[in-house]
């Protein structure tokens, strides 16, 4: 017989999969190269604690394009080949990159408090913004979003099995697209300039 816990984590992977299906089955009638959602809606809200001090809301970004990302500071590759290519495209921007914002939401909250998530992001890029909290806090972000995150193994060096793709919110707060992992920054540069020109 399958527990709950399992149960609730295969509808949580399979409503995952559903999104990211719709996102990228999506027409891309407005020029982007990320899976679009027709029509947009609202990205969920949340409040953080973040690695710059503040409270991590998404309406504190309001007028900039959003990319949001989920992980862990501790991810051997996925993690850190993502936050890369968003780095290499805010460089690549020039004077737009003032316009795009990072948000970093960690699904390891029991090691990545807002220090370790400062210097981690800061690695990358210094307007990189993590955000922590409390397990329910978390588990309520990934569950809006349609995020699936599995613990592997229970000791100290444990690691996580994560979605791996990236929302793209608009400059009004409305989810745009989705960035599947793997996409170079040029991809990245081409899709924040398209939402910044609407």
């Amino acid at each position: 017989m399958r527990s709950p816990l399992r149960s609730r984590s295969e509808m949580r992977a399979k409503f995952a999969f559903l999104l990211l299906a719709a996102a990228l089955i999506a027409a891309d009638g407005e020029g982007l190269r990320a899976g679009v959602f027709d029509p947009p809606r609202a990205a969920p809200d949340f409040s953080l604690r973040g690695s710059d001090g503040a409270r991590l809301e998404l309406r504190r970004f309001r007028g900039k394009v959003v990319i949001l990302q989920f992980g862990f500071s501790s991810c051997p590759k996925v993690c850190p080949t993502t936050l890369a290519s968003l780095a290499e495209a805010r460089r690549k921007l020039g004077e737009d990159g003032r316009a795009l914002q990072v948000v970093y939401v960690t699904v390891d909250p029991e090691r990545d408090d807002v220090e370790r998530l400062r210097k981690y992001l800061g690695g990358f890029d210094a307007t990189f913004v993590g955000g922590t909290g409390t397990e329910e806090q978390l588990e309520a972000v990934r569950r809006d979003y349609g995020i699936v995150a599995a613990r592997i193994r229970s000791d100290p060096d444990y690691s996580f099995s994560h979605s791996s793709y990236t929302y793209l919110i608009d400059r009004e707060g409305m989810l745009r697209a989705l960035m599947p992992y793997g996409q170079p920054s040029d991809d990245y540069v081409h899709d924040v300039k398209v939402l910044l020109e609407q």
